[in-house]
């Protein structure tokens, strides 16, 4: 069993590799099967198609993103006080930054959001990934919208319609990666944070404000 499941964890891992660098349709099952190192039945033995192997990808990375904007959303801080809603809502554009460059520094090339990628190239194709794609995002604007709610009972924020504030943040989040993908260049998300308090209608805190001029200067320099 043991090996098993290594062969499902080995077929996953490549094809979200592989997706994320060629894209879904271009792949096939034994590209996919050559890259993990395991034979083509394994493949048909945990997946009946490749449409049902994209749904377990997409499954798969949303379970370590969702930990991930728990983690950085989440009122508890390590030292047990409370962060400030917009302070925690910041660290998610900056941690969204450090990992897009992250991983171009790793491959050569801004591989983009794994959802808005196969957003783009197959939610008018196959409904199934359109509508797991679907719920991913409406998770993540309802875990914004949480936050956007807390800055607002907090006067720190000006937007009235929290849900349709939370959904803007995240569809301008999702398109500055797809320009830092299409541009192969990560300065195009230097300007997220201060963007999205313009569009909340809220102040950067001291910290944001510094990061923001430094960002500033990389930007102007490059």
């Amino acid at each position: 069993m043991g090996r098993t499941s290594d062969a499902r964890v080995k077929i996953l891992s490549a094809a979200q590799s592989l997706i994320g660098l060629r894209g879904y349709s271009a792949l096939g099952v034994a590209e996919i099967c050559k890259a993990a190192g395991v034979p083509k039945g394994s493949f048909y033995y945990f997946f009946e198609s490749k449409e049902a192997l994209a749904l377990a990808v997409i499954d798969e990375h949303w379970t370590g993103q969702q930990r991930t904007w728990e983690r950085i959303l989440s009122a508890d801080t390590d030292s047990g006080a409370d962060a400030d809603p917009l302070d925690r809502l910041r660290r998610l554009f900056e941690e969204t930054e450090a990992g897009q460059l992250a991983g171009q520094e790793g491959c050569g090339s801004v591989s983009g959001c794994l959802f808005g990628n196969l957003t783009l190239e197959m939610s008018n194709q196959t409904e199934s990934v359109r509508a797991r794609l679907q719920e991913i995002f409406e998770a993540q604007v309802e875990m914004v919208d949480a936050v956007i709610a807390e800055a607002l009972a907090r006067q720190e924020v000006t937007v009235t319609d929290t849900r349709e504030a939370a959904r803007s943040v995240v569809a301008q989040l999702e398109g500055q990666v797809l320009f830092a993908k299409l541009y192969n260049n990560t300065r195009h998300l230097g300007s997220l944070w201060t963007n999205c308090l313009a569009l909340l209608g809220g102040r950067a805190t001291g910290e944001a404000t510094v990061r923001e001029a430094t960002v500033g200067e990389v930007t102007v320099g490059g």
